[in-house]
């Protein structure tokens, strides 16, 4: 397995579940990927659930806050971005035309974050690690490993996210742009063309498998819903799109083969 001791400032590390059913999830989730769960509590009544693989932080979930239900936000998944000061991202994001919806707050000594929103209105967490780095694993089947960018302005996207973590944006097929965090190949910005137009900007997490038609079935039969059935994608692999049974979206992504 890949473990990972310390994420670079720029990369995804970290993807949690917001839920309006926990014990739902608690049962979806393990079913699908093989995830082990560990609850924390963190209020009356109140757990913080962390997925785990061979022990490694692999991501977590929790159930919604009443105003987050109120706001009439669906089940999703939280995208967290590795930052040195949650404060400066914060100060950063509002510089460059973004918004600063939640905090800075230090999350007790795992770490201090901010919620922010991109000038297109996509929503996505800045995480600067104390004790907890995120996730610990990568590289394997039913870990994280990609995060793709649906906005009705891919242009004005790619500016606030290559001014805000330093990006490049090499071009892709049909479109796409890559987001590039030094080295590393981290996710993608789709073409304005190929979404939705109702769709609400939103980021897309995609989980890695080795089997992308049997884990959709599987899905399907513990009660998810198949947005995108397995298609094949052109010298990168195979991939799907879904949703939980509370209807939060997640990607599916079986690497090509060598």
């Amino acid at each position: 397995m890949s473990h990972i001791e310390a994420h670079a400032p720029g990369a995804f590390c970290w993807f949690e579940l917001a839920t309006t059913n926990q014990a739902a999830a608690k049962e979806f989730y393990p079913a699908l990927f093989g995830w082990e769960m560990t609850d924390t509590l963190v209020g009356p009544n109140d757990y913080y659930t962390t997925f785990r693989i061979g022990g490694r932080a692999a991501g977590a979930g929790y159930t919604m806050r009443d105003d987050e239900v109120a706001l009439g936000f669906p089940s999703h998944w939280n995208l967290y971005v590795a930052v040195v000061s949650a404060d400066d991202a914060g100060a950063k994001t509002v510089e460059l035309g973004g918004k600063l919806l939640y905090g800075p707050f230090d999350v007790a000594y795992h770490g201090r974050m901010a919620v922010l929103q991109d000038p297109t209105g996509a929503v996505f967490h800045a995480w600067q690690a104390k004790k907890n780095i995120g996730i610990g694993i990568a590289g394997e089947p039913n870990t994280f490993c990609w995060a793709d960018l649906s906005t009705p302005d891919q242009a004005a996207a790619g500016a606030f996210y290559s001014g805000l973590f330093g990006y490049s944006l090499p071009p892709g097929d049909g479109g796409y742009l890559h987001l590039q965090n030094g080295a590393d190949f981290i996710g993608g910005i789709q073409s304005s063309a190929h979404r939705h137009p109702n769709t609400p900007p939103h980021w897309l997490v995609y989980i890695q498998v080795e089997d992308c038609d049997g884990v959709t079935e599987k899905a399907r039969g513990l009660g998810a819903r198949v947005y995108m059935e397995p298609t094949t994608m052109q010298k990168v692999g195979r991939i799907a799109v879904l949703s939980d049974p509370q209807g939060a979206v997640f990607a599916l992504f079986q690497p090509l083969q060598n």
